[in-house]
């Protein structure tokens, strides 16, 4: 029975990205665009695809890049397993979404590019660089406008402002996570993240005066928290708790 388990356990690991900020950058925005349009009946299908995506594409990367990279071909490999089964998932269920709301093609050749520039930094083994990064946050919040479209058949002043305080949250987020782990002993990084986060509480207060609480928090834990020596996994917790935060705050833009 155990080692059932310890090999259950090693196929979720290959096969799931273990890219915690990730998950949170893709399943936010999606339900702040919920909270602001409403719910539709593509939501639960589109949830799925959206995420279908985020894992095939990540295992197509890794697939590029190991092969660059490594000298071990089943290194690579392995990912072509995984890719092919998420990748036919999400064909299975982007196919009836595009032939019931044709607009979705239109959103997904937009987000293209992004992800393109992207597979160029994971094939020369640049996943970790900060543009690539804030280059993955973009297409990431545009769900929010999405989903959005989807329940109330137009994008509004609540949608776009929700999605550039999302914008604001996980562009700020890839910054300050370098000056947690990476970066942490980079004075530049922790006066860059300082800087970006105290511009961020004014932004967020042009879009709605409400969001200058969530967005003072967040300045504040960029300026005091890479004082301290933290484990990722502490890191990403508290950045679960402030997306929560983040969730509550797009409230007032209804």
């Amino acid at each position: 029975m155990g080692e059932e388990h310890r090999g259950a356990r090693r196929t979720v690991r290959l096969w799931v990205p273990q890219q915690h900020g990730a998950w949170a950058m893709l399943v936010v925005p999606f339900i702040g665009g919920m909270i602001l349009g409403g719910a539709d009946w593509c939501d639960l299908p589109l949830a799925v695809a959206w995420l279908l995506s985020y894992a095939a594409a990540y295992h197509a990367q890794q697939f590029i890049r190991l092969r660059r990279v490594s000298r071990r071909p089943q290194a690579a490999n392995r990912h072509l397993a995984p890719l092919a089964w998420f990748g036919v998932l999400f064909v299975a269920l982007a196919v009836p979404l595009a032939i019931a709301r044709p607009w979705l093609m239109a959103a997904a050749a937009a987000m293209a590019p992004f992800v393109l520039i992207n597979t160029g930094f994971a094939a020369w083994n640049k996943e970790r660089a900060l543009v690539n990064g804030v280059i993955a946050v973009i297409p990431a919040c545009a769900m929010l406008l999405v989903v959005h479209r989807l329940a109330s058949g137009r994008l509004d002043a609540a949608s776009w402002s929700g999605f550039a305080a999302c914008l604001l949250y996980f562009a700020g987020t890839v910054l300050y996570v370098k000056t947690m782990i990476r970066e942490r002993d980079s004075r530049g990084y922790r006066v860059a993240s300082g800087a970006y986060h105290g511009a961020a509480v004014v932004a967020a207060g042009a879009l709605c005066w409400w969001l200058t609480a969530p967005f003072a928090l967040y300045f504040v834990r960029a300026l005091a928290l890479p004082r301290r020596r933290m484990k990722a996994a502490v890191v990403g917790v508290i950045e679960i708790v402030n997306s929560a935060v983040l969730l509550v705050g797009l409230l007032a833009l209804r």
